[in-house]
This record gives C-alpha cells, structure tokens and sequence, in this order.
C-alpha cells in the first residue's frame, strides 16, 4: 500500500490545489471529502470515491476500506500530511476523494407533488450549508441554487452542510433556466420578497410548490417576482425588514411541510 509522509509530496500538493480551488475542483471533476460521517453519506447519496487517504494510528486500513470500498485506492499518510490537507480541526484522520456529479436540472428525479426550495444567488457558504441541512431536515424533495456564486463543492458548503450537501437532491442552472423548467412541470413559484407580497402563511404550499429566496443584500430579482404565483413575505416586528436567507427558508419550509401533514416522512 502507497504511503506518504512529506507535505511537499507533488500529489500533497495537487489536493491542497483541489481544497482551495474551485478551478481545480471542475478541471479534474473531484472534490475532497472530509470525515467518516461526511464520506459514508457521500457513498450513500451515491458518488464514487476514488481515493482514501487515512492516517494509521487513528483509523486501520480496514476501517478506510470499509468506509470507501474495495475499489477505492488506499494511501497511508502521516500526521503532518493530514494537517495540511484537513479543512476543518479533527481527530478522524481520513480525507477522501471523491468524483463530482452533473448537478443539472434534467437530472432532477420528481415525485407527482414535488416541494422544492430555490435560492437565488447565495452569497454564502455557510448559507448554503444551512439550507442544505434544513432541507435534508424537512425532507424536501429538490433544492435548487440559480446562478451559483461558488460551486457545490466549496469545501466551506460541505463542512457547514455537516454532509448533507450528499444527502439532498441538489441541481444549479441559470434564473431563467430554472424559472423555465419550474413553468414546464408545472410547480407554482413562491417568492419571498417585499414587493407587492402576502404574509406567507396565507397561501397553500399542498400543491406542486417552489419556495424561492434571494440574497439578504438585494433579495430576489425582478424575474423571479414576476413569474411567481405569489410573492410572499414573513411579517417583521422588529427594527430590520430581512433577515438570514437560511432562517426565511426553514421558515417558509416549515411551513409548508406542516400544510402537507409531513406526509412525506
């Protein structure tokens, strides 16, 4: 078995590329994934691993290889290698690599009532994550991001999304593009934005719906307010009229799945 001690090893140094790059990550179709929990949800939504690198005193290669599959190569790496790989602080000691996926929206699986959230342009990471979780939490059937800031596999959107960026049913495309493929399935769009909107929890969320959020800077764009079905607004008491995009959607989320009985579940 393959073992690497030196943080200047060439391969070190292209998955240090492969952390920090967004470039890197799209050239080679990889990513890296971070953490047992995170690895085993990534084999469990599907997407192969292509490489195991685990540190021998805190994880045997039985346990890397149960954890990637016989396929799956198998590098042994020191301490010293691990730190300068390991995105976040932990003792796990395994990184893998793993190939991405085409996250397009005719790769999108549908039930006959879909409930999908869409954000518009998320700014954030780690807001992103937080969607993430709360749709893997509420159990939604797609999440959507129109025009994308970062990719999918922002190391920062995998670590905040504590893995369920592999859990969920996730496509990107452009405004337009999703707005015309929401229209061709017949999914009522509901927008959250100030203008000329309703209080959120008036409307029903039971048939085919859409929750559609923007940025907290500059919300969602005129496109988006005029193809909704409605928008909607969630009623402030406070000083400020926003508040974080992650928290509007469980909002909106959760109020939809309470409509729907939670059936789903």
């Amino acid at each position: 078995m393959k073992q690497i001690t030196s943080i200047q090893n060439p391969y070190i140094k292209s998955l240090v590329q492969l952390q920090e790059k967004s470039r890197e990550r799209k050239k080679t179709g990889t990513f890296i994934i971070e953490g047992q929990r995170e690895i085993m949800l990534a084999l469990k939504g599907g997407y192969t691993i292509k490489t195991i690198l685990f540190v021998e005193d805190m994880l045997t290669e039985e346990e890397a290889t149960k954890l990637s599959g016989y396929n799956a190569e198998r590098i042994e790496i020191s301490r010293e290698v691990y730190k300068k790989l390991a995105y976040r602080d932990t003792t796990e000691g395994v990184i893998a690599i793993a190939e991405t996926k085409e996250l397009s929206l005719e790769n999108l699986s549908l039930n006959e009532n879909p409930l999908i959230l869409v954000a518009e342009a998320p700014e954030k990471p780690g807001n992103i994550g937080a969607m993430l979780r709360t749709a893997d939490a509420a159990n939604v059937d797609a999440v959507i991001i129109a025009n994308p800031k970062s990719d999918m596999y922002n190391p920062n959107i995998i670590r905040s999304s504590v893995g369920c960026l592999f859990t969920n049913n996730i496509a990107t495309g452009t405004t337009d593009e999703v707005i015309a493929y929401l229209k061709t399935k017949g999914i009522n769009m509901y927008c959250a934005t100030l203008q000329n909107s309703t209080y959120y929890h008036t409307q029903d969320y039971t048939t085919p719906t859409a929750l559609v959020v923007g940025t907290e800077a500059t919300g969602l764009t005129q496109e988006w307010r005029d193809a909704a079905k409605q928008n909607i607004i969630i009623p402030m008491q406070g000083e400020i009229d926003s508040m974080n995009v992650s928290v509007a959607a469980a909002i909106l989320i959760f109020e939809a799945k309470r409509q729907r009985g939670f059936e789903e579940n």
